[in-house]
Protein backbone atom coordinates (compact mmCIF):
# COMPACT_ATOMS: atom_id res chain seq x y z
CA UNK A 1 0.00 0.00 0.00
CA UNK A 2 2.79 2.39 0.84
CA UNK A 3 4.47 1.61 -2.44
CA UNK A 4 1.25 2.27 -4.36
CA UNK A 5 0.82 5.60 -2.57
CA UNK A 6 4.36 6.57 -3.47
CA UNK A 7 3.66 5.77 -7.12
CA UNK A 8 0.61 8.00 -7.06
CA UNK A 9 2.65 10.85 -5.65
CA UNK A 10 5.30 10.42 -8.32
CA UNK A 11 2.63 10.41 -11.03
CA UNK A 12 1.16 13.60 -9.58
CA UNK A 13 4.59 15.20 -9.66
CA UNK A 14 4.72 14.50 -13.39
CA UNK A 15 1.41 16.19 -14.11
CA UNK A 16 1.36 19.23 -11.81
CA UNK A 17 3.33 22.29 -12.94
CA UNK A 18 3.30 25.67 -11.23
CA UNK A 19 3.65 28.56 -13.64
CA UNK A 20 5.49 31.58 -12.28
CA UNK A 21 4.51 34.51 -14.53
CA UNK A 22 6.40 37.74 -13.89
CA UNK A 23 5.44 40.89 -15.89
CA UNK A 24 8.19 43.52 -16.15
CA UNK A 25 7.47 46.99 -17.55
CA UNK A 26 10.92 48.53 -17.05
CA UNK A 27 14.54 47.48 -17.32
CA UNK A 28 16.08 46.16 -14.11
CA UNK A 29 19.68 45.00 -13.99
CA UNK A 30 19.14 42.47 -11.20
CA UNK A 31 15.90 41.07 -12.67
CA UNK A 32 17.39 37.58 -13.34
CA UNK A 33 18.30 37.28 -9.68
CA UNK A 34 14.79 38.30 -8.67
CA UNK A 35 13.31 35.65 -10.95
CA UNK A 36 15.54 33.06 -9.32
CA UNK A 37 14.55 34.10 -5.80
CA UNK A 38 10.81 34.13 -6.55
CA UNK A 39 10.90 30.74 -8.25
CA UNK A 40 13.00 29.30 -5.43
CA UNK A 41 10.45 30.42 -2.86
CA UNK A 42 7.66 28.85 -4.87
CA UNK A 43 9.55 25.58 -5.04
CA UNK A 44 10.35 25.73 -1.32
CA UNK A 45 6.68 26.16 -0.51
CA UNK A 46 5.08 23.69 -2.94
CA UNK A 47 7.90 21.27 -3.82
CA UNK A 48 6.62 21.10 -7.38
CA UNK A 49 8.17 21.79 -10.76
CA UNK A 50 8.15 25.52 -11.56
CA UNK A 51 7.89 26.99 -15.05
CA UNK A 52 9.19 30.58 -14.77
CA UNK A 53 8.09 33.01 -17.50
CA UNK A 54 9.13 36.66 -17.71
CA UNK A 55 7.00 38.99 -19.87
CA UNK A 56 8.79 42.23 -20.79
CA UNK A 57 6.68 45.17 -21.98
CA UNK A 58 9.28 47.96 -21.93
CA UNK A 59 10.75 49.53 -25.07
CA UNK A 60 14.34 48.40 -24.60
CA UNK A 61 15.53 46.74 -27.80
CA UNK A 62 18.45 44.79 -26.36
CA UNK A 63 17.82 41.12 -25.73
CA UNK A 64 16.85 40.47 -22.15
CA UNK A 65 18.83 37.85 -20.21
CA UNK A 66 17.07 34.60 -19.40
CA UNK A 67 19.34 33.02 -16.81
CA UNK A 68 20.97 33.47 -13.44
CA UNK A 69 23.72 31.52 -11.72
CA UNK A 70 27.25 31.33 -10.42
CA UNK A 71 30.22 29.05 -10.68
CA UNK A 72 33.80 28.45 -9.62
CA UNK A 73 36.74 27.38 -11.75
CA UNK A 74 36.27 23.87 -10.41
CA UNK A 75 32.44 23.72 -10.17
CA UNK A 76 29.39 25.14 -11.92
CA UNK A 77 27.06 25.59 -8.97
CA UNK A 78 23.89 27.16 -10.34
CA UNK A 79 22.41 27.62 -13.82
CA UNK A 80 18.83 28.86 -13.41
CA UNK A 81 16.98 29.64 -16.63
CA UNK A 82 13.55 31.06 -17.37
CA UNK A 83 11.42 31.65 -20.45
CA UNK A 84 11.79 35.23 -21.66
CA UNK A 85 9.10 36.93 -23.75
CA UNK A 86 9.80 40.43 -25.10
CA UNK A 87 6.53 41.85 -26.39
CA UNK A 88 8.23 44.57 -28.46
CA UNK A 89 9.75 41.85 -30.61
CA UNK A 90 6.29 40.46 -31.43
CA UNK A 91 4.41 41.70 -34.50
CA UNK A 92 1.05 43.09 -33.37
CA UNK A 93 -0.75 42.13 -36.60
CA UNK A 94 -0.27 38.44 -35.82
CA UNK A 95 -2.69 38.68 -32.88
CA UNK A 96 -5.57 40.88 -34.12
CA UNK A 97 -7.59 37.91 -35.42
CA UNK A 98 -7.51 36.03 -32.14
CA UNK A 99 -10.36 35.93 -29.63
CA UNK A 100 -8.06 36.32 -26.66
CA UNK A 101 -8.72 39.38 -24.44
CA UNK A 102 -5.16 39.20 -23.07
CA UNK A 103 -3.79 39.51 -26.61
CA UNK A 104 -6.00 42.57 -27.13
CA UNK A 105 -4.64 44.29 -24.04
CA UNK A 106 -1.04 43.44 -24.96
CA UNK A 107 -1.27 44.90 -28.48
CA UNK A 108 -0.09 48.27 -27.17
CA UNK A 109 3.09 46.65 -25.82
CA UNK A 110 4.01 44.88 -29.05
CA UNK A 111 6.18 46.00 -31.94
CA UNK A 112 4.79 48.82 -34.09
CA UNK A 113 6.08 52.10 -35.52
CA UNK A 114 4.78 55.64 -35.12
CA UNK A 115 2.69 55.48 -38.29
CA UNK A 116 0.87 52.37 -37.04
CA UNK A 117 -0.30 53.79 -33.71
CA UNK A 118 -3.81 54.63 -34.94
CA UNK A 119 -4.14 51.25 -36.66
CA UNK A 120 -3.14 49.45 -33.45
CA UNK A 121 -5.80 51.29 -31.44
CA UNK A 122 -8.40 50.68 -34.14
CA UNK A 123 -7.70 46.94 -34.17
CA UNK A 124 -7.83 46.90 -30.37
CA UNK A 125 -11.33 48.40 -30.52
CA UNK A 126 -12.38 45.86 -33.12
CA UNK A 127 -11.09 43.01 -30.98
CA UNK A 128 -12.86 44.06 -27.79
CA UNK A 129 -16.03 44.75 -29.76
CA UNK A 130 -15.91 41.28 -31.25
CA UNK A 131 -15.29 39.73 -27.83
CA UNK A 132 -18.44 41.37 -26.39
CA UNK A 133 -16.89 41.81 -22.95
CA UNK A 134 -18.78 43.12 -19.95
CA UNK A 135 -18.08 46.79 -18.99
CA UNK A 136 -15.79 45.92 -16.08
CA UNK A 137 -13.50 43.70 -18.16
CA UNK A 138 -13.61 46.14 -21.05
CA UNK A 139 -12.47 48.94 -18.75
CA UNK A 140 -9.66 46.80 -17.35
CA UNK A 141 -8.34 45.99 -20.82
CA UNK A 142 -8.63 49.59 -21.96
CA UNK A 143 -6.72 50.93 -18.95
CA UNK A 144 -3.94 48.42 -19.52
CA UNK A 145 -3.84 49.15 -23.26
CA UNK A 146 -3.59 52.90 -22.75
CA UNK A 147 -0.83 52.54 -20.20
CA UNK A 148 1.48 51.89 -23.14
CA UNK A 149 -0.32 53.63 -26.01
CA UNK A 150 -2.14 56.94 -25.64
CA UNK A 151 -3.08 58.64 -28.89
CA UNK A 152 -2.54 62.35 -29.46
CA UNK A 153 -5.43 64.66 -30.33
CA UNK A 154 -4.52 64.47 -34.00
CA UNK A 155 -4.30 60.69 -33.89
CA UNK A 156 -7.68 60.50 -32.15
CA UNK A 157 -9.19 62.48 -34.99
CA UNK A 158 -7.69 60.04 -37.46
CA UNK A 159 -9.15 57.19 -35.43
CA UNK A 160 -12.59 58.78 -35.45
CA UNK A 161 -12.51 59.11 -39.24
CA UNK A 162 -11.36 55.50 -39.55
CA UNK A 163 -14.23 54.36 -37.34
CA UNK A 164 -16.66 56.36 -39.45
CA UNK A 165 -15.69 54.33 -42.52
CA UNK A 166 -16.48 50.99 -40.88
CA UNK A 167 -19.66 48.95 -40.82
CA UNK A 168 -22.39 50.79 -38.88
CA UNK A 169 -23.04 48.04 -36.33
CA UNK A 170 -19.37 47.70 -35.51
CA UNK A 171 -18.91 51.47 -35.57
CA UNK A 172 -21.66 52.11 -33.02
CA UNK A 173 -20.31 49.43 -30.72
CA UNK A 174 -16.82 50.90 -30.91
CA UNK A 175 -18.05 54.45 -30.36
CA UNK A 176 -19.84 53.33 -27.20
CA UNK A 177 -16.50 52.13 -25.85
CA UNK A 178 -14.40 55.20 -26.62
CA UNK A 179 -12.58 56.19 -23.43
CA UNK A 180 -12.93 59.46 -21.56
CA UNK A 181 -9.33 60.29 -22.42
CA UNK A 182 -10.13 60.11 -26.13
CA UNK A 183 -13.30 62.17 -25.70
CA UNK A 184 -11.41 64.91 -23.91
CA UNK A 185 -8.78 64.87 -26.61
CA UNK A 186 -11.36 65.29 -29.35
CA UNK A 187 -13.07 68.14 -27.52
CA UNK A 188 -9.71 69.86 -27.03
CA UNK A 189 -9.03 69.49 -30.73
CA UNK A 190 -12.31 71.21 -31.58
CA UNK A 191 -11.53 74.11 -29.21
CA UNK A 192 -8.20 74.56 -30.95
CA UNK A 193 -9.95 75.04 -34.24
CA UNK A 194 -9.56 71.68 -35.89
CA UNK A 195 -10.77 71.26 -39.46
CA UNK A 196 -14.50 71.35 -40.06
CA UNK A 197 -14.44 67.88 -41.58
CA UNK A 198 -13.84 66.36 -38.17
CA UNK A 199 -16.90 68.06 -36.72
CA UNK A 200 -18.98 66.89 -39.65
CA UNK A 201 -17.73 63.36 -39.12
CA UNK A 202 -18.71 63.47 -35.45
CA UNK A 203 -22.16 64.79 -36.29
CA UNK A 204 -22.67 62.03 -38.86
CA UNK A 205 -21.65 59.38 -36.35
CA UNK A 206 -23.91 60.90 -33.69
CA UNK A 207 -26.82 60.88 -36.17
CA UNK A 208 -26.22 57.20 -36.93
CA UNK A 209 -26.09 56.36 -33.24
CA UNK A 210 -29.34 58.25 -32.58
CA UNK A 211 -30.97 56.48 -35.52
CA UNK A 212 -30.13 53.19 -33.83
CA UNK A 213 -32.09 54.33 -30.79
CA UNK A 214 -29.13 54.92 -28.48
CA UNK A 215 -29.57 57.19 -25.49
CA UNK A 216 -28.99 60.87 -26.51
CA UNK A 217 -27.08 61.61 -23.29
CA UNK A 218 -24.71 58.73 -24.00
CA UNK A 219 -24.30 59.85 -27.61
CA UNK A 220 -23.41 63.34 -26.45
CA UNK A 221 -20.91 62.01 -23.94
CA UNK A 222 -19.21 59.76 -26.50
CA UNK A 223 -19.01 62.27 -29.35
CA UNK A 224 -18.46 65.40 -27.26
CA UNK A 225 -21.31 67.27 -29.00
CA UNK A 226 -23.47 69.69 -27.03
CA UNK A 227 -26.96 68.80 -25.83
CA UNK A 228 -28.47 71.35 -28.25
CA UNK A 229 -26.61 69.82 -31.16
CA UNK A 230 -27.69 66.32 -30.11
CA UNK A 231 -31.34 67.43 -29.86
CA UNK A 232 -31.21 68.98 -33.35
CA UNK A 233 -29.68 65.84 -34.76
CA UNK A 234 -32.30 63.73 -33.01
CA UNK A 235 -35.08 65.78 -34.63
CA UNK A 236 -33.46 65.41 -38.05
CA UNK A 237 -33.27 61.62 -37.90
CA UNK A 238 -36.88 61.10 -36.81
Amino acid sequence: MLEEGGNRERQEDKTLIIIHLEPQSYYQEDFPERMFLYSSKLYEKYRRRILPIAVFSHTRQEKEPNRFGWSFPFLKVMNFRYYSLQLRKKGWRRFVRTDNPVAAALLSSMGYNKKQRVAVKFEFLRMVTRLRLDPARMKLLTVFFETYLQLTTSENEQLLKKIDRTNLKEEVAMMEWMTSWEKMGLEKGLKQGREEGVLKSKEEIAAKMLAKGLDPAMVGEVTGLSADKINKLKESVH
